[in-house]
């Protein structure tokens, strides 16, 4: 039996437009998050203040998931050494009570740290959808400049409002030049 071979997406992946400075790109981005796209993102070599406003991006979950975490290990980590001293092997040492929680801090901050930490690494990946080994993007020659002194914002196809001539004309109206379409390979 032979094997099917997967067929790659037909058009475009998306738009991609380039900007002269912080302040451009951040008013592009009101104008881009105003006509209401939501599948879109901007890049730049340096942070932008205020940029996460004016895309309108909500908070990150990433607090929620490490405070979580962080709760569980310091909680899973004082109940075991309270179960070990209170209930599996109650020995009296210096004469104090059985679970006597003073000892039980410094394991219970590591544990709590090290949820923490290891649930930052492993939500971050989650999230931001990694390893993802190639990107549309890393193939234009322009983009490049990302990491250098571009700014550009990048609308995907994907998007429901997405029509290539409109966000194109958008983008452009916005202030972006060097305006094209980057095709998914």
């Amino acid at each position: 039996m032979a094997l099917a071979s997967k067929k790659k997406a037909e058009g475009p992946w998306g738009v991609l437009a380039e900007f002269e400075s912080p302040a451009a790109v951040y008013h592009a981005a009101e104008k881009v998050r105003d006509a209401g796209y939501q599948k879109w993102d901007v890049y730049a070599p340096v942070p932008v203040h205020g940029m996460d406003e004016a895309m309108g991006l909500k908070p990150s979950k990433m607090a929620w998931i490490v405070g979580t975490f962080a709760a569980m290990g310091a909680s899973g980590g004082f109940l075991l050494q309270w179960w070990t001293s209170a209930v599996a092997y109650p020995i009296v040492v210096n004469d104090k009570p059985y679970g006597a929680w003073e000892q039980f801090t410094p394991v219970t901050f590591e544990l709590g740290v090290l949820f923490a930490g290891i649930s930052a690494v492993f939500g971050m990946l989650a999230i931001n959808g990694l390893p993802r080994w190639n990107h549309p993007l890393f193939q234009n020659e322009r983009f490049l400049s990302a990491s250098d002194d571009g700014f550009f914002i990048a609308i995907e196809s994907k998007d429901a409002k997405f029509d290539s001539d409109a966000t194109s004309r958008m983008l452009e109206n916005a202030g972006g030049f060097n305006i094209e379409l980057v095709e998914d390979e």
